[in-house]
């Protein structure tokens, strides 16, 4: 695994597993056809970003097994670099997705001893070598384990002395525990992210509030630089020359909301590392989120050669008095 692979924009430190999920539209319980595919939160958000153009890297740690081999195949093919991603004599994991008949989605997780629980603070020291831009990371990654958990914590404390901007989403997922815990383990890391990107149904276990110009202000006394508030369906608030805006979802049709969050923070990251303000970079990630739930699968893709040229110019054009949403006083 290269220390010092050319230098990157955004690296996304956490876990990739192979997903599957039917390909006939019946449940796990009666289905005969499944399909293979690779996901992860900053597995995704890597890919996201790579869609824009932007040079991003995947950090992690995958079995000597053909899904590992996968996933490493699956990241070099959406143009993700993987020189910070290595092995470990653990098994990759994986996660199963079932459709019900009513149209709800279940994820089954099998990721317990799974290679990427085995990340420790010799990869948090890597990517602090590769000096990215920017660094993102999620609460699912400082939930995997102890080990991992402490190379968040490295990684997040020695951030800034590298000259390294962080970015954290929480993802506080049920699936790893107790959410309330969960939120007490990011909470003394606050301090130390540059970039915090919430969701109104986690704000409530960081902030004890889900009014966004409350989570907004407790999250800069906590010591956060920067935050961007993600509401779902009702779209995201940000704060513009002072200002607390809301930025409608640009979604016009939801097939599979997976992934929606993880393309968000691609697009946002994205901006941001090319200096958009925070409201142009909140549109870019709508755009992208758009584009996740519009198909099935946690990837967001560009199909067109031109769609991240277009996105880009469009977004640097955008400002919140071009836009048909309200400020909020």
């Amino acid at each position: 695994m290269a220390d010092n692979p050319a230098h990157l924009d955004i690296v996304g430190f956490g876990e990739a597993m192979v997903l599957v999920a039917p390909d006939d539209g019946r449940d796990l319980e009666h289905a005969e056809m499944v399909g293979l595919h690779v996901a992860g939160a900053e597995f995704n958000v890597c890919v996201a970003a790579a869609a824009l153009g932007a040079r991003s890297a995947f950090a992690s740690l995958v079995g000597d097994d053909p899904l590992g081999r996968r996933i490493r195949a699956a990241a070099a093919a959406h143009g993700v670099d993987v020189a910070l991603l290595g092995t470990a004599p653990a098994p990759t994991g994986v996660f199963f997705k079932d459709i019900r008949p009513d149209g709800q989605r279940r994820v089954h997780y099998y990721r317990a001893g799974s290679a990427a629980s085995t990340m420790d603070a010799e990869l948090a020291h890597r990517i602090l070598r590769a000096r990215p831009g920017i660094v993102v990371v999620s609460g699912i990654t400082a939930a995997l384990s102890a080990r991992s958990a402490e190379a968040v914590e490295v990684l997040l404390r020695g951030a800034g002395e590298a000259g390294v901007r962080v970015a954290l989403d929480p993802n506080l997922r049920p699936a790893l525990g107790p959410v309330p815990d969960q939120a007490a383990r990011l909470l003394p890391l606050l301090p130390h992210v540059d970039l915090l990107l919430l969701g109104t149904d986690e704000s409530p276990y960081l902030f004890g509030t889900g009014d966004p110009a409350e989570v907004l202000a407790a999250a800069s006394a906590a010591g956060v630089r920067e935050t961007v508030l993600k509401a779902g369906p009702d779209g995201c608030y940000v704060l513009e020359d002072g200002q607390l805006h809301r930025l409608a979802s640009a979604a016009t049709a939801v097939v599979d909301p997976a992934g929606a969050g993880d393309a968000f923070a691609g697009g946002y990251l994205v901006g941001r590392v090319r200096g958009m303000s925070g409201f142009a970079a909140a549109w870019l990630g709508s755009q992208l989120a758009a584009r996740a739930v519009a198909s099935a699968g946690d990837l967001v893709r560009l199909t067109e050669p031109a769609a991240a040229a277009s996105l880009l110019s469009a977004a640097e054009r955008v400002r919140p008095s071009t836009t048909a949403e309200f400020a909020l006083g």
